[in-house]
Order: C-alpha cells, then sequence, then structure tokens
C-alpha cells in the first residue's frame, strides 16, 4: 500500500496534544479560547508551577516565545491568579507590576 493512502498513526490525538495552533480558537464566543494556542498547553504543566524556591527558567523561556503571552498575562491579572507563571512572569513578579499600575 502507497503511503500516501495510510491513515496516519496520530490521527485520534486532539489536535491540541500535536500542537496546531488555532485549533480551537473562537474568540468571539470562549474569551479563554486564547488557551489552545498557548505554548504551555503543549508542555509539561509542572514547569509553570514550580516548588517554592524552584527555578522557572523553563516556563520563562517557554513563555518567551508564546503568542498568546499578553492574554495570558491579563488573564492571571484579572482573575488573581496566586500560583505558578503566567504570561511569563511569576506571582511575585504580577504583584509587583499590580501596585506599579
Amino acid at each position: 500500500m502507497d503511503s500516501r493512502n495510510r491513515v496516519p498513526e496520530n490521527w485520534s490525538i486532539d489536535p491540541i496534544r500535536l500542537g496546531v495552533a488555532g485549533a480551537y480558537s473562537d474568540s468571539e464566543t470562549d474569551p479563554l479560547s486564547w488557551q489552545a494556542d498557548a505554548l504551555c498547553s503543549q508542555t509539561d504543566p509542572e514547569a509553570f508551577f514550580p516548588e517554592k524556591g524552584g527555578s522557572t527558567r523553563d516556563a520563562k523561556r517557554i513563555c518567551s516565545g508564546c503568542e498568546v503571552k499578553a492574554e495570558c498575562l491579563e488573564y492571571a491579572l484579572e482573575n488573581d491568579e496566586r500560583f505558578g507563571i503566567w504570561g511569563g512572569l511569576s506571582e511575585r513578579e504580577r504583584r509587583k507590576l499590580k501596585k506599579r499600575a
């Protein structure tokens, strides 16, 4: 059988897990649709919630290349997220940002 006519092995995997950006985005009906395009949704979530005193370097590196970083940070600030890296900032950095605003 010609390889062009075969069904790919991963045909049943969710497009988000495959890293297809915009797979479920519909910002007009879902205000959280940006999350489908977030790079963190395609990686290990533990990197974004390090133990106290743990490194945030890997999570921030991923955030730096994310196209929805601004939406993520805005969500975290509006919803007073107290844990994890959101929009490339730690909880402490988000608190400082809110104080300056």
